[in-house]
């Protein structure tokens, strides 16, 4: 039986949020730019009495602003567009729109006021404090229901390959953000994370890493998958390489935030997991980004008279080359070069000026003429959009490419005799000023492209008016199935599966893990063998995934399953093991200046120029001193290793030098260090500092499992 229903879009939201991204846009790259010139110029900085310009508080800004801001409202707009038709219906509820929209806008201005202001949980995208982290939560929840309802009340029952993509980040970004926010308040506005040290850089860098996966990437990826054949009139080049790109992706990815924490005091065991995956993540990255560019085949006249085409392909080429690079920087030996220098900027923002930017910059021209019923403004200036942004990029990356290998290969240099060839930290630094000119120019170049993308589609809108989508789908009313996947994803293999991602968790290894492996895939085959005896898992016809996509809640936990076991394996071992180990040392707790010293390095955004992480390399200990250990940081909440050096180390820097020279190096750095491009922080010597929340904080610390007596407290 067949039935006609008469469906409106809500492209309200979709609006909304293109616009918002535009906007957001154009003040994170701002901000950005505003952070290149103070690295090529120290003075940008101001005169050392306005701490809230100052770069250690802006970079988080630009950051937060870039990701969460422009990203993040670029997808919503894509997946609010795209998922209303691929399901045939509307969203499911208006008011749930409207509450992700201007909650999610409420959260950037909030971070916008709280960064430059010094709130801050001190962790790299994570950086909002507690009360921020709630109501991300809260928004993030709305837009789940919202989706997942949708889901429910289709008119298409079987879910195309950009819908996989959205569920799977809808999913892991709650349970990233969830875990990594997980802190205890000390203060209206101050809180410490729940972990600590090695189990918080962990825990941190599982976040971090995915984060870029699963909301820079598998999002993106989704709108690849929707927008790039509409833009080209084609269907997506293959099927079957859509499944491997999706499975594989979504399985190995949470596998590999511990390449970030290479050559470390996090164990041996948890660096190879992260070295292991990523390395075989070049695999289904580059399935996705062949089936994106392939899907292109027989249409290549739309390459060069279609700036649409231009910016997707483009885009989709960035993001092969990131995913190349990520994978090749995960190797030890690679690693060891490239980390904490400038070659890790260059490569982030391919990723998010390339893959990213341009990804936004097509779907933004492609929608905005459909969304308000007339043509593109000037495809002219699309074009030199393009064409200008390009050149920007190239130069920003290839600044940063020089930059950062110059600046690994001058730190590691020795001597015949076996000693620093560079002694002196800074003199890389200077090596790098005439390259961060070149970014400065770059970032510009690329701003400007932006803003007049943003000019050109405020004209289209202009000549335009929005549009209301109505339409008439005709549905199906749903049939007996003929054979299902019941029996294999049965409670009974859950539980295997859940089982064995347990017992690796808690420290089964060697040859007990290797069985069980085997017990677990032995199951699974006969399994299997057993469903093709019975017929089952096919369905009219059509291969198994067909049918799997068809039933949105048995697809929804085979994801959530595919992502947790990830986690579960890297982070629980930690969490029962590692503190235990560290009490053997009897490590010293902070005294309470100390920690009130922590807060004001933490407020200042210190950890985004300075590591405190001294790698077990011949350079590095003849530089700073003794390798760091995983007890030295038992007690740190957050843990502050950083991940960029434009200062060096800090680990160990206590007692060597005098007061005086602390002193004076903070009113002017020049004074002590010359060459330094650090801010002037002369404002902290009129600054009191406020002894009556010590108290409050030592005893949020002692909740947190810090040995203070009442004694010490008070």
């Amino acid at each position: 039986m067949i039935e006609d229903r008469l469906v409106t879009y809500d492209d309200l939201s979709t609006r909304r949020f293109l616009w918002a991204s535009v906007l957001w846009g154009a003040v994170g790259m701002l901000v950005g730019v505003i952070i290149a010139i103070q690295l090529a110029f120290w003075q940008a900085n101001g005169p050392g009495s306005l701490p809230w310009i100052q770069f250690g508080r802006l970079r988080p800004l630009h950051t937060n602003a870039v990701i969460f801001a422009f990203v993040g409202n670029m997808i919503f707009a894509g997946v609010y567009y795209s998922t209303q038709r691929l399901l045939r219906t509307r969203m499911a509820s208006d008011f749930l729109s409207a509450v992700h929209f201007w909650g999610w806008q409420l959260i950037i201005v909030s971070a916008a006021v709280t960064l430059p202001l010094g709130l801050t949980q001190g962790k790299e995208y994570a950086e909002l404090e507690w009360f921020i982290d709630i109501a991300i939560a809260l928004v993030w929840v709305a837009f789940a229901v919202n989706f997942f309802w949708t889901l429910v009340k289709r008119n298409e029952k079987n879910l195309y390959v950009a819908l996989w993509f959205y569920i799977a980040s809808i999913l892991t970004v709650a349970v990233l953000h969830i875990v990594n926010s997980l802190a205890l308040p000390s203060e209206a506005l101050h809180s410490y994370s729940v972990f600590a040290g090695v189990q918080d850089a962990l825990v941190q860098w599982w976040y971090g890493h995915n984060a870029v996966a699963f909301f820079l990437t598998t999002p993106v990826l989704g709108i690849m998958y929707y927008f790039m054949p509409k833009a080209i009139g084609k269907p997506v080049y293959s099927y079957r390489l859509s499944i491997i790109h999706f499975w594989a992706l979504v399985f190995l990815y949470i596998w590999a935030g511990p390449h970030h924490l290479l050559n470390s005091a996090l164990p041996d065991w948890a660096q190879s997991l992260g070295t292991v995956f990523s390395v075989m993540l070049w695999a289904p990255s580059w399935g996705g980004m062949i089936n994106g560019l392939l899907t292109l085949r027989g249409a290549w006249d739309k390459l060069r008279t279609d700036p649409v085409v231009k910016f997707f392909v483009a885009a989709i080429t960035f993001y092969g080359m990131s995913t190349f690079e990520g994978p090749m920087m995960s190797i030890r030996s690679v690693n060891a070069l490239a980390h904490n220098t400038d070659w890790v900027i260059s490569h982030v923002h391919g990723g998010a000026l390339g893959w990213n930017g341009f990804m936004a910059a097509g779907m933004f021209y492609w929608l905005v003429p459909r969304l308000y019923g007339t043509k593109l403004h000037s495809e002219r200036w699309a074009n030199l959009h393009f064409w200008l942004g390009m050149v920007g990029i190239v130069l920003y990356m290839a600044a940063m490419y020089v930059s950062g290998i110059t600046q690994g290969l001058m730190w590691r240099a020795l001597t015949p005799e076996g000693t620093l060839l560079y002694p002196n930290f800074l003199e890389s630094i200077s090596a790098s000023r005439t390259m961060y000119m070149l970014r400065m120019v770059g970032g510009l170049l690329y701003l400007s492209t932006f803003l007049l993308m943003a000019f050109n589609l405020f004209k289209t809108a202009r000549s335009g008016r929005p549009q209301t989508s109505t339409v008439t789908v005709s549905v199906q009313a749903p049939q007996a199935e003929r054979g299902n996947l019941q029996l294999l994803f049965s409670p009974v293999m859950g539980l295997l599966v859940f089982g064995f991602a347990l017992s690796m968790a808690l420290g089964i290894k060697g040859s007990t893990a290797g069985i069980a492996v085997l017990v677990l895939l032995a199951l699974f085959a006969v399994w299997v063998r057993r469903l093709r005896a019975q017929g089952v898992g096919v369905y009219d016809g059509k291969p198994w995934h067909e049918l799997l996509e068809g039933k949105a809640l048995l697809f929804t936990v085979l994801v959530l399953v595919a992502v947790l076991i990830g986690g579960l394996v890297q982070i629980l071992p930690l969490v029962f093991s590692e503190r235990a180990l560290a009490m053997e040392r009897q490590p010293t707790p902070y005294s309470a200046l100390e920690l009130a010293g922590r807060d004001i390095y933490r407020r200042e955004g210190c950890y985004v120029c300075h590591t405190q992480m001294i790698r077990p390399l011949t350079a590095e200990t003849l530089r700073y001193g003794p390798p760091s250990e995983a007890w030295e940081f038992v007690y740190d909440h957050p843990f502050q290793w950083g991940s960029k050096r434009t200062g060096p180390d800090l680990a160990r820097v206590g007692g060597k030098y005098p007061d005086l020279w602390h002193y004076q190096h903070m009113i002017d750095p020049r004074a002590t260090s010359q060459g330094s491009i650090m801010p002037s922080y002369a404002f902290l010597a009129d600054t009191r500092l406020d002894t009556e929340r010590i108290p409050r904080v030592m005893n949020t610390m002692r909740k947190l499992g810090v040995p203070y007596s009442p004694e010490d407290i008070s």
